[in-house]
């Protein structure tokens, strides 16, 4: 049974002390690592206090981007050595604000899966069709050449542990939300494309998140389905009370 994984991604908001005051509040609440991955990722300025504060505890700490590069004339970037040197966990990859505004391609998240797995990070890499693609009914193959580019090049044990994150631009900080059936459909290609292009067992192994205005009033409906693995939220992870409430439909005994 694949361990469902809750991760919230509180892009650019937050105080140091909002953030401190929110891990404080959750870290000892939270199921325990068996029962579900808690995870939070959060601004690059944060992620070393909040290592520290939650070590020991169940709450893993990712960050929101890297690049794919170790050092060099790169100004602004953070690398994925500093983030592992830092003690981070997890890293957002390909999101859609990435991909929009920032103009990161399918190539780009490729290379930066690969730097993560050469430190140690796991990839939580990001997919999903823009409003005029699923109206052109283009959702299944934008989906698909984004995850076969992403997973280029990795080893089959590599994609079994990487986490896709399947967002459709349409429902994400807009309150629409993909019904269960429609994230499923999905999430269910996405797994057969994983299927065809490494193994079936890496498919069966592959973890696969919902995400797109997932809140706690429609989490349970969507992590009831067959191939919704956990859930990457936005604006709902940024109150801790709204966190537990994710986490905990997360869990299972």
């Amino acid at each position: 049974m694949r361990k469902q994984v809750i991760a919230g991604n509180w892009k650019m908001n937050k105080t140091h002390r909002e953030a401190e005051d929110f891990i404080q509040t959750v870290k000892n609440e939270v199921p325990s690592a068996e029962q579900v991955e808690s995870v939070v990722c959060a601004p690059f300025p944060f992620l070393q206090k909040l290592v520290e504060e939650t070590e020991g505890t169940s709450v893993e700490i990712g960050a929101q981007n890297m690049h794919f590069e170790e050092s060099g004339a790169f100004t602004g970037e953070v690398s994925p050595v500093m983030l592992k040197e830092l003690g981070v966990s997890y890293v957002v990859l390909g999101h859609s604000e990435r991909r929009e505004i920032f103009k990161e391609t399918d190539e780009d998240v490729n290379k930066k899966a690969h730097a993560a797995f050469k430190h140690d990070l796991t990839p939580i890499v990001c997919v999903g069709e823009s409003l005029e693609q699923r109206e052109a009914d283009q959702t299944m193959d934008v989906v698909e050449a984004q995850v076969k580019k992403a997973l280029e090049g990795l080893t089959e044990d590599q994609i079994k542990q990487v986490i896709i994150a399947y967002e459709p631009i349409w429902a994400i900080g807009t309150g629409r939300t993909a019904t269960s059936e429609q994230a499923n459909e999905v999430c269910t290609h996405i797994r057969k494309v994983v299927a065809d292009f490494a193994s079936a067992d890496a498919a069966e192994a592959v973890r696969i998140q919902y995400g797109g205005s997932v809140k706690p009033a429609n989490v349970d409906e969507l992590l009831s389905q067959s191939d919704i693995d956990g859930a990457l939220v936005g604006g709902a992870s940024l109150e801790a009370d709204s966190f537990l409430k994710l986490v905990e439909a997360g869990k299972h005994e």
